[in-house]
């Protein structure tokens, strides 16, 4: 045995078992030779890095989180929390329930009479939508069959551009702009539970001037008479992410407090944006209905602070689509006393499943040699983009 080796089992006595350390000694005595007094002299010396090493300097690649209950902004409190990818398991009913809202299908009518007036509508304004539709579908890419992903997202951005050719006889729209993936963060109590929204709320128009509210006084005092369904056995805070490291009373918009553009005006959603996460459609409304009202509740509270039943409720639209049928939705913020089921409640408008056309295929779709579906565009249905320019013609006529 080498005297390095004795030497170093020595030092390294007190950290094992005498039994042991006489083992290890009269085996390396024993059995003295090159081969085995190589590997019992790494084992020996190995033994005698008990400690654990750290570094003297933080390493981002090696770091490891504490545990949970060691961080400064652990609760002993859990809070629910909806992102962007939380897929509510009762759908609307389930958002509905969360933010104290009564549904009417639908949009209001004085809504849907901005675009029958013959000022508000885009000359030639059929066929520049069909236009619109076949650049996303046919003439913006190469491919025989483009994703969903890519024409939704050309499709939405070419029917805002259209409407935005409005400006010169609706000089309030210039006073918009828009910005897309910008955080929110909002907090609620409901009943006894803590809920949060953290997320992007993808493009998203804001503007200067605050949306006119859509229901009247009497209209808001009626909804104290609704009863809110619930869903029982299944649990309201369901498929919601449950932490306990969190910050209360989070009150974010994703922008500055000097931003001239504070009032969110539409929220526009695009069912295939994200690869990673597919909402069914009842998921996908539901998931608008939240973030439209964590935008509004957001703006109540800079407004209004811990005020209940606001004097002016805050108005905030949304539109989705996954290229072919839209979900309109129009939500009212009356009151942000959301802890019991009595009093005033919240309004929302929703008209689901609108249909822009029908077919638009690269190829047509032949059966029997029959030519069942024409290549091109078929079924364009224009009440679609009528209820789309009348959300956002609002607060501009």
């Amino acid at each position: 045995m080498f005297p390095e080796t004795a030497q170093c089992l020595k030092a390294a006595a007190p950290l094992f078992s005498q039994t042991v350390l006489l083992k290890d000694l009269s085996r390396l005595s024993t059995h003295g030779g090159g081969s085995h007094l190589q590997a019992r002299r790494h084992l020996s010396i190995s033994r005698c890095l008990t400690s654990k090493w750290e570094r003297s300097y933080k390493d981002p690649g090696y770091y490891r989180a504490p545990p949970a209950h060691e961080m400064p902004l652990f609760k002993d409190r859990s809070c629910f929390v909806f992102n962007q990818r939380t897929s509510a398991l009762e759908g609307v009913l389930q958002a509905l329930w969360l933010t104290k809202t009564k549904l009417i299908s639908s949009l209001p009518p004085q809504l849907l009479s901005l675009s029958e007036n013959p000022a508000n509508q885009i000359p030639d304004q059929d066929e520049r939508v069909q236009n619109a539709i076949k650049h996303a579908r046919f003439w913006d890419t190469t491919e025989e069959r483009p994703g969903k992903e890519r024409y939704s997202n050309t499709m939405m951005v070419n029917l805002l551009h259209l409407c935005a050719t409005l400006q010169s006889s609706h000089p309030a729209i210039g006073r918009r702009t828009q910005a897309e993936k910008c955080s929110l963060a909002t907090t609620w109590k409901r009943g006894e539970d803590l809920f949060q929204i953290r997320g992007q709320n993808g493009l998203l128009h804001t503007c200067m001037d605050p949306l006119p509210e859509v229901s009247g006084k009497q209209e808001v005092s009626d909804t104290a008479d609704h009863v809110l369904e619930t869903f029982y056995p299944v649990s309201p805070t369901i498929n919601l992410q449950k932490v306990n490291v969190y910050k209360e009373e989070m009150n974010c918009s994703g922008f500055r407090d000097d931003y001239p553009y504070p009032h969110a005006h539409t929220l526009f959603f695009l069912e295939g944006a994200d690869a990673n996460c597919k909402l069914r459609p009842d998921q996908f409304r539901a998931k608008m209905l939240m973030f439209t009202f964590g935008n509004a509740l957001v703006r109540a509270q800079t407004l209004y602070g811990p005020q209940r039943v606001l004097d002016r409720p805050v108005t905030v639209q949304a539109v989705g689509t996954n290229g072919r049928i839209f979900q309109f939705m129009v939500f009212q913020l009356n009151t942000t006393d959301l802890s019991g089921d009595d009093g005033i409640k919240n309004q929302v408008w929703l008209d689901e499943d609108v249909e822009l056309y029908d077919f638009a295929k690269v190829r047509p779709l032949i059966q029997r040699k029959q030519v069942k579906v024409p290549a091109g565009l078929a079924g364009y249905k224009p009440e679609a983009f009528s209820k789309f320019l009348s959300l956002y013609l609002h607060g501009a006529v």
